[in-house]
């Protein structure tokens, strides 16, 4: 969902109220994210960082202080890690959260809009698109070390940022009752997709009820692991995880699963030609032996089983969204033409048929190749 960008935003004003060092050259929009609206402040002086300006959007981030204190502490759990180890393999930068003047971690503006700051890493750079194996496996190795480094972190501790993220089971309730109040028009236009969605939703909905009855244990997970959420050096090294809002509990199938959706695809997310998406078993390859390289002796063999079928669901998962976001007219997701959401659900149904025509092989991979007896 969008923010209303009808009124000018005092940018200015708002990042006076943090305490950065330096002064403000410019603020110019940044990046292409789907909820947030992000700025880039750029420093005048020399020797200092740039910043990053974010307005949160509150409308999807009900909670935003447990949210903000979310990130404080898993991002201070890392970095007390990295100081308390010598193994430079086991380090990992992170964003660095810049308090306001007064100690807070967020400001709340009179019009009820909340904004933060973050350090802007110069020098490094993501991919929408992965282009080699090797940048999958860089990638992922930086997910897994995330995700490793917070396996001793306490889930309890953290809000739900948003409850019930990655929940197909509900995800597939809300469809069925979109449908209901929108009997015609949209919904008449997208038959096949909805066929598709009920055809596989037994199989997709296995690892929620996994999780469910406790048979794969809940972990501190990103949740959002599009690939465009790792940064990377100039060389394709893995060097800090972003976009921490959806940190909270999960299982480790979401972070993988999302990895997978969007690191081995070969298309954008919302191509229209089908035929160009297609599933990169090499990059997925790749995807897994870095994520495992980094997770190994902490995942167990459960966990490790249900890694192949991830991929699909996260694909699933996201054209179940757009999907039902199509049909209820575009309420959530910023769009930037008409049917970009019924395009990328879409492809999203077209990625998890490819991935689910290679799953033996994708089993394989994880279950075998990497060392796991199942």
């Amino acid at each position: 969902m969008g923010i209303d960008n009808s009124r000018a935003i005092n940018t200015e004003a708002i990042i006076d109220k943090f305490a950065i060092e330096g002064k403000v050259d410019s603020i110019e929009p940044f990046g292409n994210g789907h909820i947030n609206d992000t700025f880039h402040i750029v420093n005048s002086v020399e020797g200092y960082t740039d910043y990053l300006l974010q307005r949160v959007n509150h409308e999807v981030f009900k909670d935003v202080p447990g949210m903000m204190n979310n990130i404080w502490q898993v991002t201070e759990h890392i970095n007390k890690k990295n100081n308390s180890t010598r193994n430079e393999f086991e380090k990992q930068e992170t964003l660095k959260l810049v308090k306001t003047s007064t100690g807070k971690l967020y400001s709340k503006e009179e019009d009820g809009s909340f904004w933060r700051v973050f350090d802007f890493k110069k020098g490094l750079k993501s991919y929408d698109l992965v282009e080699t194996p090797e940048q999958a496996y860089e990638g992922a190795k930086a997910f897994g070390l995330f995700f490793k480094l917070l396996s001793d972190f306490p889930v309890e501790k953290l809000t739900d940022t948003i409850p019930n993220f990655h929940n197909i089971i509900l995800r597939l309730e809300t469809l069925k009752n979109v449908i209901q109040k929108y009997p015609g028009g949209r919904t008449l236009e997208v038959q096949n997709e909805i066929k598709f969605v009920f055809d596989v939703a037994e199989q997709m909905c296995q690892i929620e009820t996994l999780k469910n009855d406790g048979v794969i244990p809940l972990r501190v997970t990103h949740n959002d692991t599009k690939f465009n959420n790792v940064l990377m050096s100039p060389d394709d090294k893995g060097i800090c995880v972003i976009d921490l809002d959806t940190v909270m509990a999960g299982v480790v199938h979401y972070d993988f699963g999302d990895g997978i959706r969007t690191g081995t695809t070969t298309a954008e997310e919302d191509e229209a030609d089908l035929n160009l998406v297609q599933f990169d078993i090499a990059k997925y390859e790749a995807f897994a032996a870095g994520y495992l390289e980094a997770t190994r002796d902490i995942l167990s063999p459960v966990e490790v089983q249900n890694l192949g079928v991830s991929g699909a669901l996260f694909a699933y998962i996201m054209g179940v969204r757009f999907l039902t976001d199509y049909i209820s007219h575009d309420v959530y997701y910023k769009i930037g033409y008409p049917t970009q959401n019924i395009n990328r659900a879409r492809c999203q149904f077209e990625l998890t048929r490819k991935i689910l025509d290679r799953l033996p092989e994708l089993n394989l991979i994880t279950q075998q190749k990497y060392g796991f007896t199942v």
